[in-house]
């Protein structure tokens, strides 16, 4: 396992922070009242675990298939249903959605090989990641990617905790299956937007990971 260059610069901050209120507790609680200090130390460095966790990048044996759509991202599937797209395509599209939680890996990788169309940032609110307005409505980086068999519009959408949007696409771009696609920072969720008979290979509810659980196949 390693740890994601975007979580280098929070780690070391939220490391200073935790590692000060402990001297502090030290120097001013633990003489007349050292169990609250223990449990004021085991608290801190827990929540630190916890940040250092939460950019970690497991090790994993890649699906690697050029028929396959693999996950973009750690997850639940929460949406599987066709939308009409209004951003890019302008017709009906096949969406599937995942939902990430704080507590899973949130590096996105690409779901599978081509070039890059179109990609845009787009400011918005930060509505709970699962309302189904998030994926219009929330501040978003929007990518279209394209191959031989399909042509796909990939979002990454911010939820009420996701407040910062890593986008590492560019335009023209060839880009290979799983390779890093970006990271959103604390939880939200990512949309696949496939041509309408795509073959879903998910369930709602259905636990994902990135680069292994393949979504759908190309028809």
């Amino acid at each position: 396992m390693t740890i994601h260059k975007e979580g280098y610069k929070t780690i070391f901050i939220i490391g200073m922070g935790v590692f000060i209120l402990i001297m502090l507790s030290l120097q001013y609680i633990y003489p007349t009242q050292p169990l609250i200090h223990n449990f004021l130390s085991v608290v801190l460095s827990a929540f630190w675990l916890f940040i250092v966790s939460f950019f970690r990048i497991p090790s994993r044996d890649f699906t690697n298939d050029e028929s396959a759509i693999v996950s973009p991202a750690d997850g639940k599937v929460v949406v599987i249903e066709e939308v009409h797209d209004t951003e890019y395509f302008n017709e009906k599209r096949l969406q599937i959605s995942v939902f990430m939680s704080p507590a899973n890996v949130h590096v996105n990788r690409y779901p599978f090989s081509g070039k890059v169309l179109y990609s845009k940032y787009h400011k918005g609110k930060y509505l709970v990641a699962w309302d189904p307005k998030s994926s219009t409505e929330n501040e978003r980086h929007s990518i279209v990617l394209q191959n031989s068999k399909a042509t796909v519009l990939v979002k990454q959408i911010a939820g009420a905790l996701a407040k910062r949007i890593m986008n590492y696409a560019n335009v023209d771009e060839d880009v290979q299956q799983n390779a890093e696609l970006g990271f959103i920072k604390f939880g939200s969720r990512v949309d696949l937007l496939l041509p309408i008979g795509t073959k879903v290979n998910v369930k709602i509810g259905e636990q994902v990971k990135n680069g292994i659980s393949v979504l759908a196949t190309f028809a």
